[in-house]
């Protein structure tokens, strides 16, 4: 934010509902993509009143901005994604579907589903650590937790704060969400059938804004089952058939825009720049 507030742009960083200081509707349908769009579109007419709007975001914030783009492609001038690539809707299989047929029912988007199951895992342990456990992990694969082992049993963590996190970082998490809990954040995985349901008139239907996609080469989304080749070798560009460029950050874990704050922010303020009027 500060390094696009150097550049001249206004920049704004909204908490998505469920997190952080918005508001956490009790209902677990209430966190569509539908419902995530809306809620952006409504800032963008209400609070922003640009004539142009630039877009980034990150492992939910890109999907949530991957949509944005696809149904309200007039209210976005450019896009920069983080870590997640767009995937159009498959007619056949919803997201949840297709990771069950790759991965198998332990994957944790599948072990996400059952109310209440995850938040008594995450309850389990005292919030800074639990941050520091997530924030740790790097094993470039997707997360996999077998039956007899917890979310924080099954990944590759010991809990040590990565060295580009401070710990004034992994407090104001812990503060956050001692406040919202969880269960807003699986909320988004528990709607990814209904999201499939709600979204069938854009099936297939490419993303047309200019974009740019940063990913690290050991980030668990790029080293999923065929993932790699969708990214480079016509996949993804004939779904967005406006991406200018793809970049793999060698080296780089899953938080690429905290582990790699200055190099992102350069992509990104460079990137958006170009469409300056």
């Amino acid at each position: 934010m500060a390094a696009l507030a150097a550049r001249g742009f206004r920049a704004v960083a909204p908490d998505l509902r469920g997190f952080g200081d918005s508001d956490a509707p009790p209902g677990q349908d209430s966190y569509t993509v539908l419902h995530l769009v809306g809620d952006l579109v409504a800032l963008i007419a209400a609070d922003l009143g640009r004539p142009q709007v630039f877009v980034a975001g990150h492992d939910w914030g890109a999907i949530v901005a991957w949509q944005l783009c696809l149904l309200r492609p007039d209210l976005v001038t450019a896009l920069v994604n983080l870590s997640v690539e767009y995937q159009p809707r498959h007619p056949g299989m919803s997201v949840l579907q297709a990771v069950r047929a790759v991965c198998g029912e332990d994957h944790y988007m599948c072990r996400f589903q059952k109310p209440e199951v995850a938040e008594a895992e995450f309850a389990r342990l005292e919030l800074k650590h639990l941050f520091k456990m997530v924030f740790g992990m790097r094993k470039p694969a997707p997360i996999i937790l077998p039956h007899d082992k917890t979310f924080f049993d099954a990944i590759d963590s010991d809990g040590t704060c990565p060295a580009w996190l401070s710990e004034d970082d992994i407090s104001y998490y812990a503060d956050k969400f001692s406040k919202t809990g969880f269960t807003g954040g699986f909320n988004y995985y528990r709607c990814m059938d209904l999201d499939w349901e709600l979204t069938a008139p854009w099936t297939g239907a490419p993303i047309n804004v200019p974009t740019k996609f940063i990913v690290g080469d050991l980030d668990l989304t790029y080293n999923t089952p065929g993932v790699k080749d969708y990214i480079h070798k016509g996949g993804f560009k004939a779904n967005v058939p406006n991406l200018e460029d793809v970049i793999v950050m060698e080296g780089v874990g899953h938080f690429i825009n905290q582990e790699k704050p200055d190099e992102v922010s350069e992509h990104i303020c460079e990137f958006f720049s170009k469409f300056l009027m």
